[in-house]
């Protein structure tokens, strides 16, 4: 053990030995995971921004700006004029309301309220702002008119004895025409399909898995490079004439790596969980099943490589090249229901392809150990074939 140990030590040294190792490791895996996931945290609000100036800042305008919080279609963000006009001018917002002084009641009462609404030319979301603010609008106008209504029926069967009485009318009125408004049922039902998506995709959970995959996958193979360069040197053979066993040898190389692998993938994991709010820890059994098996698949991958490559440049080549097609077509980069039958058919041969498949059962559709068995099996079984055809084709030279 105390050999094995010492081996597991010496290839971490000279992994680790260069900064940009910890670029691959760590940095780059981070950056591609929240790219491919389209940032982190809970999906944002996708309405269109729409600016408002409010220069009445009388009680119709927070009604009318209420109103369009709730809206489905835009976001309102109250701006200075100069603010909301300097991004209409860089294009930064589509639409611009402004709110003029004097928009209250007694105008929209008397039918002299007005709003001005700044639009891009030949813009959608621009469209779509303006018909929101129509929506709006008619709505808050219904409440009025219901009030002026109500107003004028109370006073011709009593006259008001002041103004002010009428007024109280009026406010009580359009309080109470906002209450029944709001309270009003339903008049769409809205029904919801319910056959079952074929693809189940989400951008975050599918990132996280296939970039843990994939840059774990390429230094697990790259061990190759390690037995070419020990080979290469000469150290491998000098390494053996001492009293230590091929096995031995194998083991603290094959083993350390995996180690580092499992480590590396933790990181990535803990990552998702923290700050992409992905459930990876739902199932603990399961994820160690399935990061154990995937990482002694890639490695056996990458001890049979090596007794095929010559040099340590070429194994170098070889598994990036082998870790990104391999990621590629698993699906660990776009879902792999995108591609054609045959082509899904063909790359259940990969072990990208079993190991992207269990990641996603764990993380996207909610699997136990028992639900990952199968891909877990399958990782397992290549793992045993490529580690015995390595181990037979070990050469010291």
């Amino acid at each position: 053990m105390q050999k094995i140990l010492a081996i597991i030590w010496k290839d971490l040294i000279i992994r680790f030995s260069s900064p940009a190792e910890w670029l691959f490791f760590i940095v780059l895996p981070v950056v591609f995971t929240v790219v491919l996931g389209g940032g982190t945290g809970s999906p944002s609000d996708n309405r269109i921004r729409l600016a408002v100036v409010n220069q009445a800042g009388t009680p119709l305008a927070a009604d009318l700006l209420g109103e369009l919080e709730k809206s489905q279609s835009v976001r309102p963000e109250v701006l200075a004029l100069a603010t909301a006009e300097d991004q209409f001018s860089k294009r930064q917002v589509s639409t611009v309301l402004v709110i003029p002084a004097g928009f209250d009641t007694a105008q929209l009462e008397g039918g002299t309220a007005s709003l001005e609404i700044r639009q891009q030319p030949n813009n959608l979301n621009a469209m779509v702002a303006y018909r929101a603010v129509q929506a709006v609008m008619s709505r808050v106008s219904s409440r009025v008119e219901i009030a002026r209504a109500s107003t004028a029926e109370a006073e011709r069967v009593k006259p008001f004895a002041s103004s002010a009485e009428r007024q109280a009318y009026f406010t009580a009125a359009l309080e109470q025409a906002q209450k029944l408004m709001a309270s009003a049922p339903e008049r769409l039902t809205v029904s919801k399909g319910s056959t079952k998506d074929q693809i189940e995709y989400d951008p975050r959970a599918s990132s996280s898995a296939g970039q843990l995959i994939t840059w774990v996958f390429i230094p697990l193979i790259g061990i190759s490079a390690m037995f070419a360069y020990e080979r290469q040197k000469g150290t491998l053979r000098r390494l053996l004439t001492t009293p230590s066993h091929k096995s031995v040898f194998l083991l603290g190389t094959i083993g350390g790596q995996v180690l580092m692998a499992l480590v590396q993938m933790l990181i990535l994991i803990i990552f998702g969980m923290v700050v992409m709010g992905l459930n990876w820890g739902h199932a603990p059994g399961a994820l160690a099943l399935m990061l154990v098996s995937s990482a002694l698949a890639a490695a056996a991958l990458g001890t049979t490589l090596g007794t095929f490559v010559k040099t340590e440049s070429q194994a170098n080549g070889l598994s990036i090249m082998l870790g990104m097609v391999m990621g590629l077509m698993g699906g660990c980069w776009y879902p792999i229901e995108l591609f054609p039958q045959a082509v899904r058919s063909a790359v259940q041969v990969l072990p990208t392809t079993w190991a992207m498949q269990g990641m996603l059962d764990i993380v996207l559709r909610g699997e136990g150990a028992a639900g990952v068995l199968p891909e877990a099996g399958v990782l397992l079984g290549m793992a045993l074939v490529l580690f015995v055809i390595g181990v037979l084709r070990f050469k010291y030279e």
